[in-house]
């Protein structure tokens, strides 16, 4: 189990790495010959080709414009997943990808660094609250779900890895702080 904010913090810096090292695929806007970057090597790619390659590259050479990355835009992940989040109950989560907070979070960062590939300032303000939107709906459930007397398991497979350390810990605080209240044991 997950103890506390640092045992969070780790998981979300681990997860990070993972989603980094991750293959993506690209397509490349230009020829390139012999790049090194670390211990990785391109050896020759030509525009159009579309190859897979780990994500922190992939952002790389599509920050010196050398390539797109292939893969459906977080805007249009992001308002299916609030549409559905939203229609469902109280105490009812929809499935997300286990990479969604990541792809969320890296997303935002690319856009307040400013490389925001001509997005709009309000559209990034919709961006930004989208995402609150949808992390406060999960949240208020999850907190919710850990204080009664539901079954981790019977929701867990709809939990990105991020809310399951989260609902794990909240989980155990609330029964701690139940205990407490109540007395007994927890």
């Amino acid at each position: 189990m997950i103890a506390g904010p640092e045992g969070i913090r780790e998981l979300f810096e681990r997860k990070e790495r993972e989603f980094m090292l991750a293959k993506s695929n690209v397509k490349m806007r230009t020829s390139v010959e012999n790049l090194d970057a670390g211990d990785y090597r391109i050896g020759s790619l030509v525009e159009g080709q579309t190859v897979e390659l780990p994500r922190w590259i992939a952002e790389e050479l599509v920050e010196l414009k050398l390539a797109e990355i292939k893969e459906e835009r977080f805007e249009e992940e992001m308002s299916r997943a609030l549409s559905k989040e939203k229609m469902m109950g109280p105490l009812q989560l929809s499935i997300l990808p286990p990479d969604f907070y990541m792809r969320m979070r890296r997303r935002l960062v690319t856009l307040a660094g400013g490389s925001n590939g001509g997005m709009r300032k309000e559209d990034f303000e919709k961006l930004r609250n989208s995402c609150y939107d949808i992390i406060g709906m999960r949240l208020s459930k999850l907190l919710s779900l850990s204080s009664s007397s539901a079954q981790g398991s019977s929701f867990t497979d709809r939990l990105a890895p991020e809310e399951d350390a989260f609902f794990s810990v909240s989980q155990s605080l609330s029964k701690d702080w139940r205990a407490a209240l109540i007395g007994g044991a927890p």
